[in-house]
């Protein structure tokens, strides 16, 4: 499954940074319903968040583990600036990880996974966890945006979101990189704009807006920004124009 460049999903983030808490409401709300989940009897003495972001997930994570070593790890390094509190900061990537082998005991990781191949990070968070770690993963599944790309059918021919695998697909790959105990939750979380213009400005300052291969280059033409306009209309709603999360999380022990 082929993914945005890493220079390009950097280069998104890096732009995003200034926006992104503002704009995260979904984004939340996932690291609450992540942490929630998390089984009770964890005994976890170093912790990895992979894709901190700007460490809204820190809290949270302290307030279980009050004594646990904290990493907070993103690609960007605009992002690992904005993270406040007692942690150890690291610019890098999720799919080779800068850490020495079994020398964590919970692998964190909220709505970062789905830029990488799945299986490369699995793969790393197994070699970074001890024996009996655990893993706690969420990701996007295919519904994500759902609306977005009905809306883009019979427009034009490019990709508009990226591509998102399927719960069974990453509990699979999850088991082929050793994990055991693979345990899977889907949940959907939806937006609501007053207009499309208010839906793109908000995938944006989250920096959702790479997509990869096939993308448009250039601008949409008026004309073709009107007719995305009233294609999107038609799914309107009470609440006004929505926008889909497809979540999936992840729990497992190495």
């Amino acid at each position: 499954m082929t993914r945005p460049s890493r220079a390009r999903v950097r280069q998104s983030f890096e732009r995003a940074a200034a926006t992104y808490d503002q704009a995260a409401i979904v984004q939340r709300r996932i690291c609450d319903h992540l942490a929630a989940t998390l089984p009770a009897a964890i005994d976890a003495q170093r912790i990895l968040d992979a894709g901190c972001g700007t460490g809204y997930a820190h809290a949270l994570l302290q307030r279980s583990f009050p004594a646990a070593e904290l990493f907070a790890l993103d690609l960007s390094t605009a992002m690992l600036e904005r993270v406040t509190g007692n942690c150890r900061r690291l610019a890098g990537d999720l799919e080779r990880l800068p850490l020495a082998d079994a020398s964590l005991d919970l692998y964190w990781s909220s709505l970062a996974m789905q830029w990488c191949e799945a299986q490369q990070v699995f793969s790393e968070a197994r070699r970074v966890l001890r024996p009996d770690g655990r893993l706690a993963v969420s990701t996007l599944g295919p519904a994500t945006f759902h609306e977005l790309r009905t809306a883009f059918d019979g427009i034009d021919s490019h990709q508009h979101t990226l591509s998102f695998q399927c719960a069974d697909a990453l509990g699979r790959q999850a088991e082929l990189a050793g994990f055991a105990d693979v345990r899977l939750e889907i949940r959907q979380e939806t937006l609501f704009y007053p207009d499309l213009r208010s839906l793109l400005r908000a995938v944006k300052a989250v920096g959702a807006n790479q997509v990869g291969p096939g993308r448009r280059t250039g601008l949409m033409s008026p004309g073709t920004l009107r007719r995305l306009e009233a294609a999107y209309e038609c799914q309107r709603q009470d609440d006004g124009i929505p926008l889909t999360y497809d979540i999936v999380f992840i729990h497992a022990r190495s």
